[in-house]
């Protein structure tokens, strides 16, 4: 049985990877201004593997406003924009036959308070996963403790300190869910 210090490494190996899985789907949430990241999640079939339009072709930002994506072989063009298509990103790809044009739309008020609505979902789903490791940290040292591994004093101690690292961890979520959003309703 783990001792207690490896179960408290454990926990925040997991709400380290909480934050980490937070700061990858908020990239794909798109901000006023073009960043490659955004194609991130646009997987494209590539000779039968969903593959990232990041490791088929070319990304590159001329502008703020507008990506260009220069696939590395002419067949995937067609490949590329029917998944740019189906993606949830509300872009309409321009083909001229050797790149993509992506023009990036400015937000309406009414869509930028939606990506933030969209923002605090995914903040909330990662504070319920940060939540749920510290529950299940607290049942292992409760097991601990019936089994007489551990004091009732280490127990107090053990959980007091779950609860600090996820106060912690939730601080850190409302930090990088507050920067998403000025970022997001910056004009």
């Amino acid at each position: 049985m783990a001792t207690i210090a490896e179960l408290q490494v454990q926990t925040e190996g997991k709400m380290n990877r909480a934050i980490e899985a937070l700061r990858s789907e908020l990239t794909s949430v798109r901000t006023g201004r073009a960043t490659p990241s955004l194609l991130e999640r646009v997987m494209v079939d590539y000779y039968g593997t969903p593959t990232s339009v990041n490791q088929v072709a070319n990304v590159s930002v001329p502008e703020p406003r507008m990506i260009i994506i220069q696939p590395w072989e002419k067949t995937m063009l067609k490949e590329i924009e029917k998944a740019i298509m189906k993606s949830d990103l509300g872009l309409n790809p321009n083909n001229d036959g050797t790149v993509i044009r992506l023009n990036l739309p400015q937000l309406t008020e009414d869509r930028r308070k939606d990506l933030v609505k969209v923002v605090h979902k995914k903040g909330e789903d990662a504070r319920v996963v940060v939540r749920n490791v510290r529950r299940e940290f607290n049942d292992a040292i409760k097991k601990m403790e019936k089994a007489k591994l551990i004091t009732e004093d280490e127990t107090k101690e053990a959980t007091d300190n779950s609860q600090k690292l996820t106060d912690k961890f939730i601080k850190d979520i409302d930090g990088i869910l507050a920067h998403k959003e000025t970022e997001v309703m910056a004009v």
